[in-house]
């Protein structure tokens, strides 16, 4: 009895160290993992903060950026150099074909089309300088058009043709075998431009009216006379209207636009054919020199035209602007 007691004193006494060291391996153990989560958390925080600090820094440089670039967009005095494309619709009108002695002829309401997508196309080309303020400007606006008769069609015809008169009625390829200014119709104006509210930071709607010349190169030829007239001509004035809107970003500008033109042609019929456009005009102005009427005699009409266009200018020698206006 003695000797079990004595051999089970030693085990007792071993397992109370056992015990007090796991307890204390446990609240060394939580207390490290407090100090691990603390220091996690607080480094969760500070990397939150500085990722929100980063995030107002990168916003105050956007909007200063954004700033910056509708700054550069708002209209001020400057240039800009433009082209575009667009479609036209003519309006078809009354052909009065007349020569001393000879011809007397009116067809009526001939019609026009104007196949812009199809070579040499509908093409047009600016320069627009605006005024201190960016609110008006002045524009020299070079068309490109076409205006083809259809000759296919029948129309009503008075007058004398070659000192015979006409019948009511025709085929207008009966009377012409060209009837068309196809290289094309075009419009050189001088314009002015104003500017209206803006519908939108970098959308600017505008206005503009101006006038001008006709420059074509027309193509007529009668289906029994020689000789056919193929040449650039000063043809008389021409007017146009336009309201467009522009959309701004630094340095580039795009717009639409639909401009009304109403163009009156006194065509010269030379019976030649011409070359450049400058020649052409030297020949003409020498032949009114000399006071003679030209051969074929004269054409005259009117060319109403609607004309939808989108284009495209580069902007230059902007001044500084300070705040939108």
């Amino acid at each position: 009895m003695i000797s079990l007691q004595t051999t089970n004193w030693p085990e007792s006494c071993s397992l109370a160290p056992a015990r007090s060291g796991r307890w204390l391996d446990i609240a060394i153990g939580l207390a490290a993992m407090a100090g691990i989560l603390a220091t996690t958390a607080q480094g969760i925080m500070e990397q939150a903060e500085a990722d929100r600090q980063d995030a107002a820094i990168r916003a105050s440089e956007s909007a200063v950026n954004q700033d910056d670039v509708n700054r550069m967009a708002l209209p001020t005095r400057e240039t800009m150099i433009g082209g575009y494309a667009g479609a036209p619709y003519t309006y078809a009108s009354d052909v009065h074909h007349t020569k001393s002695g000879t011809h007397d002829l009116t067809v009526k309401d001939v019609n026009w089309e104007a196949k812009p997508f199809k070579s040499p196309i509908y093409y047009g080309a600016r320069v627009i300088r605006w005024f201190e303020g960016g609110r008006s400007g002045a524009m020299v606006d070079f068309t490109h058009s076409k205006t083809l008769a259809l000759l296919e069609e029948t129309k009503s015809l008075k007058g004398t043709l070659n000192n015979a008169p006409v019948p009511a009625q025709a085929a207008l390829s009966d009377i012409y075998r060209k009837l068309e200014f196809s290289h094309g119709h075009n419009m050189l104006t001088l314009n002015g431009l104003w500017r209206l509210t803006r519908l939108a930071p970098r959308l600017w709607p505008y206005i503009g009216i101006g006038a001008g010349i006709n420059l074509p190169h027309g193509e007529v030829q009668l289906t029994k006379v020689r000789g056919r007239t193929y040449e650039y001509q000063y043809t008389g004035p021409v007017g146009q209207a336009l309201i467009g809107i522009e959309f701004r970003v630094p340095r580039m500008s795009y717009y639409l636009e639909y401009k009304f033109s109403l163009a009156q042609y006194n065509v010269p019929l030379s019976l030649r054919d011409g070359s450049v456009l400058f020649v052409d005009l030297w020949n003409q102005f020498s032949s009114w020199l000399s006071g003679e009427e030209p051969p074929g005699g004269y054409l005259d009409t009117r060319l109403t035209s609607h004309q939808v266009i989108g284009g495209l200018g580069v902007r230059f020698g902007a001044s500084d602007v300070a705040a939108a206006p």
